[in-house]
């Protein structure tokens, strides 16, 4: 899919996808960090039918709806491409051991050879969270490796 690109002067950026289906939606991104989400026109592209303006925090959350889907989908034909692959979602127990500590201390990839990938929490996704990231009960833990591996490092998730 080709994303068009073009320069506004004084304003910011504009990024246009045209659907499938011939629609265009945009995305105009202002030099104050706001962000427009534009919906052309059927009949004339390059009039706006509709337009909402999202502070960075709104456009933050919509990036995350529309990426979460995507990083899922990805893991998904990695794992019909490679033989022996598994992901694994893994929801932290308030009880776990790791609740409130950084992943690092997990050690996972170290004693399992299988790799935490991506942490989501209320509707927000981390990718590839560094080993100072702290989890929180309730986490959903997206883990990639072999089938030992995965459970190995729910294993830790749960008991340590």
């Amino acid at each position: 899919m080709d994303v068009e690109r073009t320069a506004l002067p004084g304003i910011g950026l504009q990024h246009v996808i045209t659907t499938g289906k011939g629609r265009r939606i945009g995305v105009i991104s202002h030099r104050t960090g706001r962000r427009d989400l534009v919906v052309y026109d059927r009949d004339d592209p390059d009039s706006c039918a509709v337009t909402a303006a999202l502070t960075p925090e709104e456009a933050n959350a919509v990036a995350e709806l529309l990426g979460t889907g995507r990083i899922v989908e990805h893991l998904a034909e990695l794992h019909r491409q490679v033989e022996g692959l598994t992901t694994e979602q893994i929801a932290l127990a308030a009880d776990s051991p790791y609740a409130g500590r950084p992943l690092g201390d997990t050690r996972a990839r170290t004693r399992t050879g299988a790799s935490i990938v991506a942490v989501a929490r209320r509707g927000e996704v981390v990718a590839s969270p560094r080993p100072d990231f702290v989890f929180q009960a309730g986490d959903v833990v997206v883990v990639v490796g072999t089938d030992e591996g995965t459970s190995a490092v729910a294993g830790i998730l749960a008991d340590g």
